[in-house]
């Protein structure tokens, strides 16, 4: 079947894609659930099809020396028509296992079947959720729990989100089947994960909702000049040396000390007081 995908329509390609990922999937939900299962990634290269195993314990997926994974590939490789060395299968340890509604749901799967109590079993599945950060938990339990007469329990925490974009972005959601001795009982996991800028504990995508507010930028006031100073920079600017003289008698400018002058200001001085020769003098005529 593998063999043959490079030759199908693209209509027949995403359907045979989409059967082997749910037959994966259900052959490892069933082999995989004591350790801890909480989902499949399938990568396609030109080369081989890399198979990501996500769990929380890994090294029961490995195995003794790895004899655990190579008996899977070994399987998924007869069962779905592979090449020789054409599929590998790796493990992938979760980060934070409280919020994976896969792990969750096969935690409250297994506390169920050793006997605890329902509504115990779904509280403490709760509070774990809530304390690892999540935004939101709910978890809904239906069946035969007491007596012949089925019904269902909802037990819930924090915010959550079911609908639009969000809703598919930023809830996690598991299903499983508890085969309990009254019959079956049903278990649904939904998790409202919390917003990462990084990607790692939950999505880049900030919600549409949410408004940030900055902190306003520090302002630079501007510096206010008095008439007075205008006039006199005007003044000097205008007026030149008679001017400043002008505002020396009247007290608006103090004038410098010449001990405090530059050493070459009397050489200026000397300068602009040596007078000018007649450009025609200068020329001999």
């Amino acid at each position: 079947m593998m063999a043959s995908r490079s030759k199908m329509s693209t209509k027949r390609k995403f359907v045979a894609d989409g059967v082997f990922y749910a037959e994966l999937n259900e052959l490892l939900v069933r082999e995989l659930a004591e350790d801890g299962y909480a989902g499949v990634e399938v990568r396609t290269t030109p080369i081989k099809t890399e198979i990501i195993i996500r769990a929380t314990r890994t090294q029961n997926v490995l195995g003794e020396k790895g004899q655990r994974i190579r008996e899977l590939t070994s399987v998924v490789q007869k069962r779905f028509d592979f090449d020789e060395k054409a599929v590998d299968l790796f493990a992938e340890r979760v980060q934070n296992r409280g919020l994976c509604a896969q792990a969750q749901a096969e935690s409250l799967k297994f506390k169920l079947l050793g006997g605890l109590a329902v509504r115990r079993a779904c509280y403490g599945v709760v509070r774990f959720v809530m304390e690892a950060e999540a935004k939101g938990v709910e978890v809904i339990v239906s069946g035969k729990l007491r007596g012949q007469r089925a019904k269902a329990m909802k037990f819930g925490d924090g915010y959550m989100i079911k609908t639009g974009h969000a809703g598919q972005v930023y809830t996690d959601t598991a299903v499983r089947h508890v085969l309990m001795r009254q019959g079956v009982i049903g278990i649904k996991v939904s998790i409202m994960l919390p917003h990462d800028p990084k990607g790692i504990q939950g999505p880049k995508i900030p919600l549409d909702d949410v408004v940030t507010i900055l902190e306003p930028k520090e302002e630079v006031m501007p510096v206010v000049v008095s008439p007075v100073q205008t006039m006199m920079a005007t003044g000097m600017a205008d007026a030149g040396v008679e001017g400043m003289e002008n505002m020396e008698m009247e007290g608006m400018v103090t004038p410098m000390p010449e001990s405090e002058m530059p050493a070459d200001a009397g050489v200026m001085e000397q300068v602009e007081d040596m007078p000018q020769e007649d450009p025609a003098l200068a020329s001999g005529f």
